[in-house]
């Protein structure tokens, strides 16, 4: 068992932590791999109808811990198995998310069928302040979920997004209580759980069918703009004022 992911059934759902709340839950190596593992082993499972994916302590998750990409090694980085293993997952996904969501913390949130946020929730997407393209097929997926135009505007302008706005924009599907999220994501997890899982099956595969060859393209497109851009330039002096707390100098 991972000790940076946790697992807890509640007989046909299984909930998902993110456990590393000393980093605001940033996923690492470790976590990667977890995640890849848990999400595919659930698929396989006949006895999980519902996956409940939430975050330990305040936050949800502050993305890519960025050390992680320091000690891969060569080949693939495990950020792109665990990414399609989550996009892949044929049943019922639901999020409870809280805190801080950023980058990879956020757009693995585009792949749940049903979010629920709490009141603390400020969710990010910093991929034009790094410089960097999207990820999880978010490029895709977004504007599908909310519009071409409200998805081009939280690219481009990388800016802070409050439970409220998350809402009116139906990145979530409802606010609720800090003190009351994973209880009701969990609750409706237990009413999703009720039916037969093929059924369940079914009806994932219908919802994702028609989305299914521009979320391939998209995690195509992006993973090949990510070899053009991550070490670029404008990447290093992303990062460089982020760790000198500057503003960056894009000549």
């Amino acid at each position: 068992m991972s000790e940076v992911l946790l697992q807890q059934r509640h007989g046909a759902v299984l909930q998902l932590t993110l456990n590393r709340p000393h980093k605001k839950n940033a996923i690492d190596n470790a976590l990667w791999i977890a995640l890849r593992e848990a999400f595919t082993a659930a698929a396989e499972d006949d006895s999980v109808r519902c996956v409940v994916l939430h975050g330990a302590g305040d936050n949800f998750s502050a993305g890519v811990d960025l050390s992680s990409f320091t000690d891969a090694g060569e080949g693939e980085h495990p950020f792109e198995s665990a990414a399609r293993a989550v996009a892949d997952f044929d049943k019922p996904f639901i999020a409870a998310v809280h805190g801080v969501a950023v980058g990879g913390g956020a757009t693995v949130l585009f792949h749940a069928d049903m979010v629920y946020a709490g009141e603390s929730l400020r969710l990010r997407l910093p991929f034009a302040a790094l410089a960097l393209p999207p990820e999880w097929a978010s490029s895709y997926m977004l504007q599908a979920n909310i519009g071409a135009q409200r998805a081009a505007e939280l690219f481009y302008s990388a800016e802070w997004i409050d439970a409220g706005r998350a809402r009116e924009l139906n990145l979530v599907l409802e606010v609720v209580p800090e003190a009351e999220l994973l209880e009701r994501a969990l609750a409706r997890a237990q009413i999703v759980a009720r039916w037969p899982l093929n059924g369940l099956r079914e009806i994932k595969r219908c919802l994702r069918l028609p989305h299914r060859a521009a979320i391939d393209a998209a995690f195509a497109a992006e993973q090949a703009a990510m070899a053009r851009q991550a070490g670029s330039a404008e990447n290093i002096e992303a990062v460089m004022a982020i760790m000198e707390k500057r503003e960056p100098r894009f000549d």
